[in-house]
């Protein structure tokens, strides 16, 4: 008999040798009872807590199937110094290194520098002295058992000479009150503003008497060194005019009283003491501002 009258039995037979056999009827659509009885749940998920994951998504990070020919990188970008090459990062380390050491041995210096008498600090007073002065010096009056409650300007006047012979004398000019005016509203004052002025009358009152005699070796360099900070201001200002030079200079001081706050109940003087020194003779050198 052929396959024809087989009937319903022929087309699950095998097929004959060189004779393709019947193709398998394509599956339907599955019914809403047949989803549930495969799924095993009501959820869409195959009857366990966690949901199903499409099948290729458990290799891609985070879970999620990336589309076909997509390259995801094995590592995150790197940021920082890390990004930078090899070369440039051993730069990069070695000038972190060399800023830490500096700061630290800045710290180091500063600290032996303001902290009281030591055997480390007096066997290398010389190499402090160097890191610190001029631009690190460290003024703790302000944190001193007496802080300074005096205002002090210094001021100076000029005898002026000219071709003629004839002279004249100056009116005071206060060169703090210069200073304070430059430094005023700076957010980067120079050091000479700020302590040059300052420093040169300290350093003379500390090595002269109230009579203005020298004390110890110092007093002669200290009164060289104020009078030609003196000089060189006068001739800044051009108290000499075009065809004048400083014959002589004097110099004093105006001390007030800072006022106390209204709380504190103290009672201070509002009258400023002066202190007058005599008058220098300039040297040739000095008398247009030079240093003789």
């Amino acid at each position: 008999m052929d396959a024809q009258d087989k009937g319903s039995d022929a087309g699950h037979g095998p097929a004959e040798p060189g004779v393709p056999g019947p193709r398998a009827p394509l599956p339907g659509p599955a019914s809403p009872a047949d989803e549930a009885d495969e799924t095993d749940g009501t959820d869409g998920t195959d009857g366990t807590d966690e949901p199903a994951v499409p099948a290729g998504a458990q290799d891609q990070p985070g879970g999620v199937e990336q589309p076909p020919g997509v390259q995801v990188p094995s590592d995150a970008p790197r940021t920082g110094i890390a990004a930078l090459s090899p070369p440039y990062r051993i730069g990069a380390a070695l000038a972190l290194a060399a800023v830490a050491v500096a700061v630290c041995v800045h710290l180091g210096m500063a600290f032996l520098h303001v902290a009281p008498p030591n055997t480390v600090s007096r066997k290398h007073s010389e190499t402090i002295a160097d890191w610190i002065y001029p631009e690190f010096e460290q003024n703790w009056k302000l944190f001193a058992p007496n802080p300074l409650q005096q205002n002090v300007s210094v001021q100076v006047r000029a005898e002026i000479r000219w071709p003629d012979g004839s002279s004249r004398t100056t009116g005071w000019y206060d060169l703090s009150a210069q200073d304070g005016r430059d430094i005023d509203g700076n957010p980067a004052p120079s050091h000479t503003q700020q302590n040059e002025l300052r420093r040169a009358w300290d350093f003379y009152v500390s090595t002269h008497d109230d009579d203005n005699r020298p004390v110890g070796l110092r007093g002669a360099l200290s009164e060289s060194y104020l009078r030609r900070i003196m000089a060189l201001r006068l001739d800044r200002a051009d108290a000499a005019g075009p065809h004048g030079e400083v014959a002589r200079v004097q110099v004093r001081s105006r001390t007030t009283q800072v006022p106390p706050p209204e709380w504190s109940g103290e009672k201070a003087s509002d009258e400023a003491e002066y202190r007058e020194l005599p008058w220098w003779p300039l040297p040739k050198g000095e008398t247009r501002g030079g240093v003789g």
